[in-house]
């Protein structure tokens, strides 16, 4: 596991959830392909900002200062280019409809310098994958779920080089990609979201904003124990009237550990790769997995990863939901 990428992902993982920035929910009843290119078009101008503030910070010396070959930051600039182009086709896509595209917000970012800006575009590149994926079986219509087929093959393979190439980390986890729902991955990306910041004709987003998880430690390994607890005024360990839980996303698996009142609770040790969790209400089963109804938080991410020359060490036999 790199040291850095853990560091990095940590800052996101300890405080994750959007009680910083509010948002305008629209029902989930009537969900349209419409609104559902909207949600990814808010999501691609969080990734297109991401790299310009990046890359206009640190030009290529930055990067050689940094350790990193000269061709990593052109790269870069040419994944900064793709998301620029992903708001203009999913704009261009809106506005025929008749819509009016979601414009961009003001963002913050918590990098500090070239390498965790680096490891966290390795961390954004994994969200936007598990956005399209978990999001896709919301069209209706086969064009767009091509073209938002497409854009999620990109962000795959983007994810994946900076972890390997870049990082010299795994390019891939599990046997299967993680999807993540719209309302946990607001809960990741809301937070680059500067409060206030969005205009008031942006149209609402079909997620349920949850509270922010603080996790401590930030950068837990499989099988270590971590605290856990939620803002004053929401249902903790202490004071919750039903058991609480820990749901942690894994591939298509869904992995579970008990919370005790203390707020403690341990790590599923055979958890590996990016793995995304939250705090949930009702242990999840094959026939009941988490729902915005049973979510407490948002979600945390952690980066288990193994180094890119290394075998893969995980049994894809394990039984989830354990």
């Amino acid at each position: 596991m790199l040291t850095l990428a853990s560091a990095v992902v940590g800052l996101l993982a300890a405080t994750s959830g959007v009680s910083g920035a509010p948002v305008k929910r629209a029902g989930t009843q009537n969900i349209t392909d419409i609104s559902v290119l909207q949600y990814a078009l808010t999501l691609e101008h969080i990734e297109n900002a991401f790299y310009v503030s990046g890359l206009t910070k640190y030009d290529d010396q930055a990067f050689l200062d940094a350790g990193f070959p000269a061709w990593v930051r052109g790269r870069i600039q040419q994944i900064g280019d793709h998301e620029a182009d992903h708001v203009a086709f999913l704009t261009t896509a809106i506005e025929a409809s008749g819509a009016n595209a979601t414009q961009a917000c003001s963002y913050s970012y918590p990098y500090t310098d070239v390498a965790s800006f680096v490891t966290m575009s390795a961390s954004i590149e994994n969200v936007g994958t598990a956005a399209y994926l978990g999001s896709a079986h919301y069209l209706t219509s086969k064009t767009n779920l091509n073209a938002a087929g497409s854009i999620l093959a990109t962000e795959a393979r983007q994810a994946a080089w900076i972890a390997s190439a870049a990082l010299k980390g795994s390019p891939w986890e599990t046997d299967f990609q993680t999807p993540l729902d719209p309302s946990g991955v607001y809960s990741i990306a809301s937070q680059f979201i500067v409060p206030g910041s969005c205009p008031a004709t942006n149209p609402p987003l079909f997620v349920k904003p949850f509270p922010a998880a603080t996790v401590t430690p930030a950068t837990p390994t499989p099988g270590s124990q971590i605290t856990i607890s939620l803002p004053t005024g929401y249902p903790g360990p202490s004071n919750s009237t039903v058991p609480l839980y820990v749901a942690y996303y894994s591939g298509l698996n869904i992995y579970s550990s008990e919370i005790a009142e203390n707020g403690t609770t341990t790590i599923p040790d055979e958890l590996v790769g990016i793995v995304f969790a939250a705090v949930v209400k009702e242990k999840p089963s094959p026939t009941n997995p988490p729902t915005d109804d049973t979510t407490l938080s948002g979600l945390v991410n952690w980066d288990f990863g193994v180094p890119s020359n290394a075998r893969q060490i995980f049994d894809t036999n394990i039984a989830p939901y354990n």
